[in-house]
């Protein structure tokens, strides 16, 4: 079949690219869309923000695990119709996040709708290719992607914070489920009804495998989400669910190894370049978000309202453009990836290493956009090579196998650093908070002067006395609070700026990576 008849003749290659990409952008925005003001979102389900973490977390969990499933209904069904189906459930699985307000309706959702992500993704990706002959047409295609990823959460916080002023959060889902419409309508106009392959009928699934693999994936995100909060083992349910955890894993990777069709071919583990490609991956996943750690700060310090923090989190939008863009032409021009992975992490390490010194209770936030604006220009010159790299390390034939891993190694690096930054939260910072306890006491001469200082403040501005005394205390209990913030990230960005001078090393010294040429010679892979 002539893959041109997908669409029509009269449609040009470029509305075919705006109707591809406005199918994926509302599912992008989707995703992140729980963080886009996790305050605004735990206050409206009455829940913590460990709760709205794990929210995303499902849907990651749905897309990695459904992944090497979806191709069975992608071959099943025809292209146009596989359209119309899963962008229709994703719009009534939206319209349903809207009106629900208990976080545990939205959790199976979340999963659902990870699912149809999946779908979203892999068949948009696919045409886009069969499209992109020429390697620079689909580096370009398959960059943009990228930089669609990269800039959703930064560009859901810059979209939601008037929104969420004005309206109830679960607003933001109604308006997200608007965002469909134009994608679907253009579909329906520009696409035949015809099949990209031979039909496959849906007997045989192996939906055992999918059942255990996204189970493992889901307890994984339970544990690295909670854990901390909860003292890990210590707690009962964690023990149950490492148990359960332990018992998946052992019956998946003995599935695989019997069965004639394996879910995800193990054997990609056994080159070592695709290894290497995933731990560079999953490293820069980990020091990805904590940008995170630095939007606490400014709300948490600087008191930085959600409209302002959006602002300067557009220099971070502009670094991961640059950067995205950048890496495409780096690897169009042949260059070894070992100087494109030692930039980037070089860019990284500038950032952190910047960012520890300008932690500071007051600061002009003038100072914060060239970090940020380096932090993205980092991420978006490992991301785009690393995959690429990885994918280009296997045969052709394990092209999926190989995508559908590197998407779990993702997972598994967005869920590790949410579970280090609750950690630096929760235990560094109560540490410090600690040690600093045992220095505030009346006998303090530094602790008597700040507080009578305090106190004269609110009396000249009119307060009675004994209640300025009283604010007094208040105030320093506030500004200890505010030390231990900047202390326990400041702990955070000092570990990372180790683990990056460590990457660094590791780019430069493994001979294994002039061995292998970058490029997209396998049409699956996966964008996220």
């Amino acid at each position: 079949m002539n893959e041109y008849r997908i669409f029509r003749k009269w449609a040009p290659g470029w509305l075919i690219f705006i109707t591809l990409f406005s199918m994926i952008i509302p599912s992008l925005v989707v995703f992140f869309l729980p963080m886009a003001n996790v305050s605004a979102a735990a206050g409206y389900y009455g829940c913590e923000p460990a709760d709205i973490q794990f929210a995303v977390i499902l849907f990651y969990a749905g897309y990695a695990g459904f992944y090497s499933l979806e191709r069975r209904f992608f071959s099943y069904l025809a292209t146009k119709e596989y359209f119309v189906i899963f962008t229709f459930l994703q719009i009534v699985s939206t319209v349903f996040c809207f009106s629900i307000s208990d976080v545990y309706l939205l959790y199976p959702v979340r999963f659902f709708q990870g699912m149809l992500f999946a779908c979203t993704v892999n068949l948009s990706l696919t045409l886009l290719f069969t499209r992109f002959h020429s390697e620079v047409a689909r580096e370009v295609g398959f960059s943009v992607m990228f930089g669609l990823l990269l800039i959703a959460m930064p560009l859901n916080n810059l979209i939601s914070a008037d929104l969420i002023d004005a309206f109830d959060f679960n607003t933001l889902y109604l308006h997200a489920s608007f965002l469909y419409i134009p994608g679907f309508v253009l579909l329906l106009v520009t696409m035949h009804t015809v099949r990209l392959h031979r039909r496959f009928p849906l007997s045989y699934l192996d939906w055992q495998s999918f059942v255990l693999y996204s189970v493992g994936l889901i307890l994984i995100g339970y544990m690295l989400v909670y854990g901390q909060e909860h003292y890990w083992l210590q707690d009962p349910a964690f023990r149950y669910a490492l148990a359960a955890l332990l018992l998946c894993l052992s019956v998946y990777l003995i599935r695989q190894h019997h069965i004639k069709r394996p879910y995800t071919d193990l054997r990609v583990f056994s080159f070592s370049n695709f290894v290497i490609g995933m731990t560079i991956l999953y490293t820069m996943y980990i020091c990805r978000f904590a940008s995170g750690l630095t939007n606490s700060f400014f709300t948490a310090v600087l008191k930085l309202d959600p409209r302002h923090l959006s602002y300067i989190n557009l220099a971070n939008i502009a670094g991961l453009v640059a950067g995205v863009v950048m890496a495409c032409m780096l690897i169009l021009r042949k260059w070894n990836v070992r100087y494109i992975w030692m930039s980037g992490f070089s860019l990284l390490l500038v950032y952190h290493a910047r960012m520890f010194f300008l932690f500071a209770t007051q600061a002009d936030e003038d100072n914060y956009y060239v970090p940020l604006m380096i932090q993205g220009l980092g991420v978006g010159v490992i991301m785009v090579p690393a995959i690429v790299y990885a994918i280009s390390s296997v045969p052709a034939s394990m092209g999926a196998s190989a995508s559908a891993i590197g998407l779990t190694i993702r997972y598994l690096g967005f869920c590790t650093s949410i579970a280090v930054m609750n950690y630096y939260e929760l235990y560094s910072r109560g540490q410090h908070y600690s040690a600093l306890q045992d220095t505030l006491t009346r006998t303090n001469p530094l602790v008597r002067r700040t507080l009578a200082m305090y106190a004269q403040r609110l009396t000249s501005h009119g307060m009675q006395p004994d209640a300025a005394a009283k604010m007094a205390n208040k105030l320093l209990i506030n500004a200890a609070q505010t030390q231990t913030q900047m202390r326990y990230a400041m702990d955070y960005y000092e570990v990372m700026a180790y683990i990056l001078l460590a990457m660094i090393l590791l780019s430069a010294l493994i001979p294994y990576l002039n061995r292998t040429v970058v490029d997209l010679r396998s049409r699956d892979v996966a964008p996220v």
